[in-house]
Order: C-alpha cells, then sequence, then structure tokens
C-alpha cells in the first residue's frame, strides 16, 4: 500500500473521531518504541499506525484501552460493590479526624453551633469603581 487514505480505514473503524485518536494512540507507541507490523517504507510514525489499521494488524481494543489510560487522571481503583462499603470508606477518614482532634483537647464542633464574627459584615468592605 503506498499511500494510506482515511477511507481504507473507515472500514475498519467508522468513526473518524476514534480512528484519529486510534491512530494516535498506535503513532505514540510506534514512537515509543514499539514493534511495527508493517514495512515503514519511509513514513513517518501517524501513517504507518493508519496503515496498520487499514491492514488490521493491530488490536484495536488494546488501542482503545491505551487511550483511556492516556486520559486518566486519577488511577483505576476497585470500586466498592454495595453502598454500605462506600459509606464506610466515607466515613472512616471523618472518625479518625475526630478522634486525633479529641486526642489534643481540642472539641470538635458542628457547624451549626460555630459563631461567625459579628463585627465583620458584608456593608463593611469597601468595593472600588472601575471605570472603563
Amino acid at each position: 500500500m503506498a499511500r494510506v487514505t482515511v477511507e481504507d480505514c473507515v472500514e475498519q473503524v467508522p468513526n473518524r473521531f476514534d480512528l484519529v485518536m486510534l491512530a494516535a494512540q498506535r503513532s505514540r507507541e510506534i514512537n515509543n518504541g514499539a514493534l511495527l507490523t508493517v514495512e515503514r517504507d519511509r513514513d513517518k510514525n501517524p501513517v504507518v499506525a493508519l496503515r496498520e489499521i487499514a491492514e488490521e494488524t493491530v488490536e484495536l481494543d488494546g488501542l482503545s484501552e491505551g487511550v483511556v489510560k492516556g486520559l486518566q487522571k486519577v488511577a483505576d481503583l476497585d470500586e466498592p460493590e454495595s453502598e454500605a462499603e462506600l459509606m464506610e470508606i466515607l466515613a472512616a477518614p471523618a472518625a479518625e479526624a475526630v478522634a486525633e482532634e479529641g486526642e489534643e483537647g481540642v472539641e470538635a464542633k458542628p457547624v451549626e453551633e460555630t459563631e461567625l464574627d459579628a463585627s465583620i459584615r458584608f456593608e463593611d468592605v469597601d468595593i472600588p469603581n472601575v471605570e472603563d
């Protein structure tokens, strides 16, 4: 295949956006040293990636997983199986914080009992007029 076109690849990946994402992922893999499944023929990595997709020499599911992992900002953790487990996980840090505060002699008050300084009011703040 001397030249690769989008039409050659759309048969394998019907959505053009997905095709671009998969080709970009494969191109990054090639750039990082992955073995080629087609001959390079003096082509750049994106063209090689498209040729591999068109000729079905790469696994598209693996590329999809690579795209997702590359976009994740938080590590994939095991999700709690029930709502009760979730509540236990969320309550644990709060219970530890209260216990630590109690050990130091600091009494934790609920938000309703907290008093704000009555001397500070919104009206007391001067906001300068900005004229263009």
